[in-house]
């Protein structure tokens, strides 16, 4: 948490990732301007190639802004025209293949549960003909 009692980013969004890059090409990359090891758990690399971009999420204290900024002077980055950003908090999901006739509460409680979230307050609108719903978090904790 920063002073001001929100949560630090812990993702970062590589965009301009061309379709033909390695996902391994983009780990040490990562790990060169970090210092960090995806071997030891510091972090995972995600790509979206329909996209032309990944996420890297860090799992621990890492700051991901400064990390951001090391990365966009980064002279190997700077060539292959990678741009990093701080992926921005989420207050709404789409939840898809929900069985017919789920009663918004189980889905409630579902995502209160600390194992698949522990968010503190959940308002679900439900889509039936979709079988989906929209999940709108009152926390940042439910959206990690």
């Amino acid at each position: 948490e920063n002073s001001e009692g929100s949560l630090l980013p812990t993702a970062v969004v590589l965009e301009n990732v061309k379709e033909t890059t390695k996902d391994c090409i983009l780990v040490m990359l990562v790990e060169n301007v970090s210092g960090l090891s995806e071997d030891d758990g510091d972090f995972s690399v995600e790509m979206i190639p329909e996209l032309c971009a990944a996420v890297v999420t860090f799992t621990g204290n890492t700051d991901a802004e400064e990390f951001a900024k090391k990365l966009n002077q980064n002279q190997r980055a700077r060539k292959q025209n990678i741009t990093a950003r701080c992926l921005e908090q989420t207050k709404s999901v789409r939840v898809e293949n929900i069985p017919p006739n789920t009663p918004s509460h189980y889905i409630t409680i579902y995502f209160e549960n600390e194992k698949y979230g522990g968010a503190q307050r959940v308002d679900v609108q439900q889509l039936p003909d979709e079988d989906a719903a929209i999940i709108t978090f009152g926390d940042q904790k439910g959206n990690e």
